[in-house]
C-alpha cells in the first residue's frame, strides 16, 4: 500500500513538468499561427490600399533574407520604422499591422529563449516624391511578407 502511494505522489509531482512543457509547445504552435495570420491580413490590406491609388509603377525591390526570428524581427521593425510617414495617413493601418506583426514575433522569440536585438530605429524620412516613397514601401512590405509566407518554418528557428 505504501508503494503505491508513494507512486501516486511521484506521478502527481511529475504531471505539472510534462504539462507545463506541452502548454508552452501550444503557444508557440499559436502563436506562430497569430503571427501568419497577421501577415495574411496585412497582405489583404496592402492589396485593398493599392486599389485605391492610381496605378502604380513597376518596381523591383530587393528584400532582406529570412534567416529566422531574429533576422524577422529585425527586418519588420525596420519595414515599420519605414511605414511611420507623418504626412501619409494611408500607411496607418499597414503601419499597424506590421508592428502588430513584429510584437507577436518578437513574444514568439522570447517564448523560445531567442537572443534578440534592441530595436533599431531609422531618422525620419525626407518628403521628397511622397507618391513614390508610398509605392515603395507597399511593395517591400508586400515582399517581405510574401517571403515570410512561403518561408514560415523559420517562425520556428531562432
Amino acid at each position: 500500500m505504501d508503494i503505491l502511494l508513494a507512486l501516486f505522489c511521484v506521478c502527481l509531482l511529475a504531471v505539472p513538468e510534462s504539462s507545463s512543457l506541452s502548454v508552452k509547445e501550444d503557444y508557440i504552435k499559436k502563436t506562430r499561427h497569430t503571427a501568419l495570420n497577421i501577415a495574411q491580413t496585412t497582405m489583404v490590406h496592402i492589396k485593398k490600399l493599392k486599389t485605391k491609388l492610381p496605378a502604380s509603377p513597376n518596381i523591383d525591390v530587393t528584400t532582406p533574407t529570412i534567416e529566422g526570428l531574429s533576422s524577422i524581427i529585425d527586418n519588420l521593425g525596420l519595414l515599420e520604422n519605414e511605414l511611420r510617414s507623418p504626412s501619409n495617413e494611408l500607411l496607418s493601418q499597414i503601419q499597424t499591422d506590421v508592428s502588430s506583426l513584429e510584437g507577436t514575433v518578437r513574444s514568439l522569440a522570447q517564448t523560445m529563449d531567442c537572443s534578440i536585438k534592441a530595436r533599431t530605429t531609422v531618422g525620419p524620412w525626407d518628403n521628397l516624391f511622397p507618391d513614390s516613397r508610398l509605392y515603395l514601401t507597399l511593395i517591400k512590405v508586400q515582399h517581405y511578407l510574401e517571403q515570410m509566407l512561403l518561408n514560415k518554418d523559420k517562425l520556428k528557428v531562432c
